[in-house]
């Protein structure tokens, strides 16, 4: 999405990856050692191998912070932040740039660690390089600062190239406290956006994720028009997952949509140990059948609180906890639900503002009312309550919401 984002997991970038790691016997030992990790990052997705491959070219030549950076990235991936920490710490020693500032800041908040993010940023600003809008939206959005969240939209806003990165971050924002109606706007103009700058993966990514959020929102019929419009459009896995998670929170029947991806990824450890997961779990609830969510689920615990896309619009956080949240709800298994929601809210940093972050607290509810704990579901659905006091009401699960705290009166 825009500039950015930095984006390198578009279609055409991944062929020129493969084209390159075709050739790479032409070229230097670093720069093959770059494209060999690229090529097992962006191409198969194969994160074990990539891993090697960087930890490999580290040591080979342990000031090249093109390998600092990869390592760190893949490390946030795979859920192991304190590792990717240290890289990206090494990054910014070895060559400080707004790229390595901005890897940092986003790893110190994965960690919950916003004053130092915030220093980082001052840091940054103080050298002269712009830690980037979305960046300090971002940690602005984790501090409850409305204010410089509003400075940095119109900071922000006479940067056309990178329209469509923040008016869906601005769309995912609206939809945390219930604006749904004003969400798809901002999504609509955010997928119009990226169409105009040829980025087209982008767009569908955009209208998948807005179907992602109806459907869990409740408004099925809204999730399919809007997963259609993404449908028609090709992409990689991320877009991919919108797309066929979407048409699972709607109900739609996407067994055979979630077969062919992973017939399409077979080597990509993100689909494998996360998306799949996540998506056949969602289908075995939609089936009535919590306890085949919950085995379905167990390949993605050692990953579950990773970054799994390569933007920096990091949509898709914690998805296999929710649905194992949700998985345990329909098991009628509170306690197990509620540390599973809990979890989620603990980890703030990492899912910012999507809606599953709003969400949670309504879900603690139901997860502490299912136990008999009255008092404390009370608690959690008044915290949800307070996100959506502005929220349209006509929104399915927030009409369930009041219809649930009522009968805890």
């Amino acid at each position: 999405m825009g500039g950015e984002n930095e984006v390198i997991g578009t279609a055409l970038a991944v062929e020129n990856i493969r084209k390159a790691f075709e050739l790479r016997t032409r070229v230097s030992e670093r720069e093959k050692l770059i494209i060999e990790g690229d090529y097992y990052n962006f191409v198969t997705g194969d994160l074990m191998k990539a891993r090697q491959s960087f930890i490999l070219s580290e040591q080979i030549y342990p000031r090249e912070v093109t390998f600092r950076n990869s390592l760190g990235v893949l490390y946030n991936a795979l859920g192991q932040y304190e590792a990717g920490l240290r890289e990206h710490q090494q990054a910014v020693r070895l060559a400080p740039s707004a790229i390595t500032y901005r890897f940092l800041v986003y790893t110190y908040l994965s960690l919950n660690r916003d004053e130092d993010a915030a220093a980082l940023v001052r840091e940054a600003h103080g050298k002269g390089l712009d830690s980037g809008a979305p960046t300090l939206y971002s940690l602005a959005f984790y501090r409850n600062d409305t204010a410089e969240m509003s400075r940095q939209v119109a900071a922000w806003a006479d940067k056309p190239e990178q329209d469509d990165l923040l008016l869906a971050l601005e769309a995912d924002t609206a939809a945390y406290f219930g604006h749904l109606g004003r969400a798809r706007d901002l999504s609509r103009q955010a997928s119009s956006s990226a169409k105009r700058a040829g980025e087209n993966e982008s767009s569908a990514t955009c209208d998948a994720v807005a179907a992602l959020r109806e459907g869990l929102f409740g408004n099925a019929n809204q999730a399919g028009q809007r997963t259609a419009l993404a449908k028609e459009r090709s992409g990689g896995p991320d877009k991919y997952y919108a797309v066929v998670l979407a048409l699972a929170y709607s109900g739609d029947g996407s067994q055979g949509l979630a077969d062919n991806f992973n017939e399409s990824f077979p080597e990509n450890t993100v689909v494998q140990f996360n998306y799949l997961p996540t998506l056949r779990a969602k289908l075995a609830l939609n089936h009535a059948n919590p306890q085949q969510a919950l085995d379905t689920l167990e390949v993605a615990a050692p990953y579950e609180l990773g970054l799994p896309t390569s933007w920096f619009y990091n949509w898709p956080n914690l998805y296999p906890v929710y649905v194992r949240g949700e998985a345990y709800l329909a098991a009628h298994k509170g306690s197990e639900a509620a540390a599973e929601f809990q979890k989620i809210l603990n980890h703030r940093g990492i899912v910012l503002n999507e809606p599953i972050g709003a969400l949670a607290h309504l879900q603690l509810g139901r997860a502490y009312a299912l136990q008999g704990d009255v008092a404390k579901a009370r608690a959690a659905y008044k915290d949800f309550q307070e996100l959506w006091k502005d929220a349209d009401p006509d929104i399915p699960i927030f009409k369930q919401a009041m219809a649930e705290y009522a009968k805890l009166q």
